[in-house]
């Protein structure tokens, strides 16, 4: 008998159709959802615009550079809450209720059937507005975007994701010892917060560098936003060796969030046992 090799592509529409379900089954908590999304992004705005009639810049942005700053920080956050926030955060249910025991013994990936087996549609809403805000933004900047820099940041947004999902595959990770990691959603936010201003706000005081030393050397988060929207709008990096070390640590982030799963379920006790 031939080996049994699943077809990701389609175990993951399957999961894609499946969260579709659920959300049309329960549309009134859906609408509500999107409504909320909009009003978050509403008030993000207008927060900015008034800061914004009062000073010309933010450190070295822009108006139109720094809503470009923010469109990407917002379409890395919705990609990530909206195709891995679910099912890290659910982690720790599947071994409190022992359903991980059925995660185990499919043919497949663990960790695929782990990440992806949820998908919160509802966020895509926000993906969409953080979309249109960045062609918003574009369309201000004194000079146009060059295809070079457009390819770049596409694929180094890609790059942010990858590397926010594996922070978060860690976190998740924590759960089997743990137990509950009912947490996770509020410890993500506290982490990633620094992650949704510029590099350079945080020079300029003893305490902020060190905040900035912490999250760009020890746990590079404020390199997955800054690092793609200064290239795209053609700021340059200062020290200019952080673009070339960012894809290094996206794939080294990968493969220590894999060593670190798959670790943690070695030590994972089964429901049965």
């Amino acid at each position: 008998m031939s080996e049994f090799r699943p077809n990701y592509l389609n175990v993951w529409w399957m999961f894609f159709r499946n969260s579709l379900v659920r959300e049309m089954t329960f549309r009134s908590n859906f609408i509500i959802t999107l409504i909320t999304r909009v009003f978050w992004f509403t008030s993000q705005l207008v927060l900015f615009e008034i800061i914004f009639q009062n000073v010309s810049s933010i450190g070295d942005w822009s108006r139109a550079e720094y809503f470009a700053f923010m469109a990407t920080s917002m379409l890395i956050n919705a990609l990530i809450e909206t195709f891995f926030m679910p099912n890290c955060a659910n982690f720790s249910e599947l071994i409190r209720s022992g359903k991980l025991d059925f995660v185990l013994v499919k043919p497949i990936d663990a960790q695929f059937l782990v990440s992806f087996e949820k998908v919160n549609l509802p966020n895509l809403n926000q993906a969409l507005l953080a979309l249109c805000l960045l062609g918003y933004s574009l369309s201000n900047l004194p000079q146009p975007v060059t295809l070079v820099n457009g390819f770049f940041y596409i694929l180094l947004v890609l790059m942010g994701v990858i590397f926010f999902y594996s922070l978060m595959l860690v976190m998740a990770s924590t759960s089997v010892w743990f137990g509950r990691n009912q947490g996770l959603y509020d410890f993500w936010f506290y982490v990633t917060v620094f992650a949704r201003y510029p590099m350079d706000v945080y020079s300029g005081s003893p305490l902020g560098e060190i905040v900035r030393f912490l999250f760009v050397y020890i746990i590079p988060i404020l390199l997955v936003v800054t690092v793609p929207a200064r290239t795209l709008v053609d700021k340059a990096l200062n020290p200019s060796w952080l673009m070339l070390i960012t894809p290094v640590l996206t794939i080294l982030s990968l493969f220590v969030a894999r060593g670190i799963f798959f670790w943690s379920l070695k030590k994972y006790q089964s429901a049965s046992s």
